[in-house]
């Protein structure tokens, strides 16, 4: 499997790099600083995923999914940005974007991010979550117990109720409780129409 990091900043590309280095299903890493490249090796490499920083100096690193989208590139993509801003997370969900993680994420985060990408399913960072949840809901993201908050955080990370049953030590029953009593508390009818909280009243993770 081929991946592709795009960041205008060389010390982060190398970072990541470093990050990635170790992981065995992953052959080889191209680097792109700008538009421009990044979509020279997108439509001449065979990759399965690009990591991209939302703001590539002057230039905007979402052009670079519309215009691989637009032809009809089957690469996912992960954004990788400093910015929590509504606007920022808005704008790479309407661009197609299949994750979104802030760049002070731990390397094992990214790497998870990743592997969950690549299964299929998408990937907000928590923070994310919890930022959207709130501006979006108020009074009702408050009357979350903390049991019931650790859950919507693993549901935004794209786990299964039984995964989430095994990470936090519960049964999976007691998982599906939670989410009963979460999807009440936040005035949602389903679990599997999470970031349309800009077209509806929803704001859960898409699920399996």
């Amino acid at each position: 499997m081929n991946i592709l990091i795009v960041d205008d900043h060389p010390l982060v590309r190398k970072g990541i790099l470093s990050a990635l280095s170790c992981e065995k299903y992953i052959d080889i890493i191209f680097e792109a600083c700008c538009t421009e490249e990044a979509l020279n090796i997108i439509n001449s490499q065979h990759l399965s995923l690009v990591i991209v920083d939302l703001y590539l100096g002057k230039e905007d690193g979402l052009e670079i999914i519309k215009k691989a989208k637009k032809a009809e590139s089957k690469v996912k993509f992960i954004i990788l940005t400093s910015s929590v801003k509504n606007g920022d997370f808005t704008r790479s969900e309407e661009a197609g974007a299949d994750g979104y993680i802030i760049k002070d994420a731990f390397a094992e985060d990214i790497i998870y991010a990743i592997r969950t990408v690549l299964k299929g399913k998408r990937f907000i960072d928590p923070e994310i979550i919890e930022y959207q949840v709130k501006n979006s809901y108020g009074e009702g993201f408050e009357d979350l117990t903390p049991r019931e908050y650790d859950v919507l955080i693993e549901l935004g990370k794209g786990l299964s109720n039984y995964e989430i049953a095994h990470k936090l030590f519960i049964s999976e029953n007691t998982v599906k409780k939670h989410v009963s009593s979460i999807l009440l508390k936040l005035q949602v009818n389903h679990r599997t129409h999470i970031n349309e909280y800009n077209r509806s009243k929803l704001c859960f993770l898409e699920q399996r």
